[in-house]
C-alpha cells in the first residue's frame, strides 16, 4: 500500500500521520464514515460535532477517519454533497417527453412537494442554513446541486413545450422558478419549522394540482 508520513497542524508538534493514496481507500469505509457523520451533524450541527464523536458513531478509528477526510470541514462538505445527491435525485429524473403538459407538470410537482416535506431534505436544509455564514461555499453548492439544477432542467422542458406549440412562455427560467414557488405553497415552511407533521399523499396532490392549474392558466398556449 502506497503511503507517506506528513506533519499535520493541530496534531501537536512533531505529530505525524499516514496519508494513504486515495485510490487505495475503501469506498465501503467512506460510506460508513459518512453515515456516522450524518447522524452527528444532524444532531449537533457543524460547530457541535467533533471528529472523535464521528469516529465513534461510524465505528472507525480516528486514523481511518483522517485518512479519508483531512478535516471536519472536508467531511462536512462531503456530507452535504451526499445529502444533496440523495435528496434531489428524484427531481433530476427527466420529465416524460411525450406526456401532455398537465400530466408532466403534475408528476414533477408531486416529486417536488414530496421532496420538500421529506425528513431528509428538512435535515440538510436546516444544517446548511445554520452553517451558511461560516461556509458560504457549501450553501452555494447546495443551491447549485438542488434547486438550480432542477429549475434548469424544468426550464429546458418548458422550452421544448414552447417549440411544440403547447406552452407560450417568454422566459422559461423565470417560469420554472414560478412553478417551484407554487409548489411550496401552504405547508412547506410550516413543515420546516416543525409546526406540522409530514403531509400525506392527498395534501401533496392538492398542492401539486393547484400549482399545475395556476401555471397552465398563465402559460398554456391558446
Amino acid at each position: 500500500m502506497r503511503s507517506q508520513m506528513i506533519s499535520v497542524n493541530g496534531w501537536g508538534a512533531g505529530r505525524l500521520r499516514t496519508v494513504i493514496d486515495p485510490d487505495l481507500l475503501s469506498p465501503e469505509k467512506r460510506a460508513q464514515i459518512l453515515q456516522g457523520a450524518a447522524v452527528v451533524f444532524d444532531r449537533d450541527g457543524y460547530e457541535g460535532a467533533s471528529m472523535s464523536q464521528i469516529a465513534r458513531e461510524a465505528n472507525v478509528s480516528k486514523g481511518t477517519l483522517y485518512n479519508h477526510f483531512e478535516s471536519k470541514a472536508d467531511l462536512f462538505a462531503a456530507y452535504v454533497g451526499q445529502r444533496c445527491s440523495t435528496c434531489f435525485e428524484p427531481l433530476l429524473q427527466a420529465v416524460d417527453p411525450v406526456a401532455k403538459p398537465a400530466a408532466a407538470l403534475l408528476e414533477f410537482g408531486r416529486r417536488m412537494v414530496t421532496l420538500m416535506v421529506s425528513p431528509e431534505a428538512r435535515s440538510v436544509y436546516r444544517t446548511v442554513i445554520s452553517e451558511a455564514g461560516t461556509f458560504p461555499e457549501l450553501a452555494q453548492a447546495f443551491f447549485k446541486a438542488g434547486r438550480k439544477n432542477s429549475v434548469h432542467m424544468l426550464a429546458r422542458w418548458i422550452e421544448r413545450e414552447v417549440a411544440d406549440g403547447r406552452l407560450r412562455v417568454e422566459d422559461p427560467e423565470f417560469a420554472a422558478e414560478q412553478f417551484f414557488a407554487l409548489c411550496q405553497a401552504d405547508f412547506v415552511t410550516r413543515y420546516r419549522l416543525h409546526l406540522i407533521d409530514m403531509p400525506g399523499r392527498a395534501e401533496i396532490d392538492r398542492v401539486a394540482t393547484g400549482a399545475v392549474e395556476m401555471f397552465l392558466a398563465r402559460y398554456k398556449a391558446a
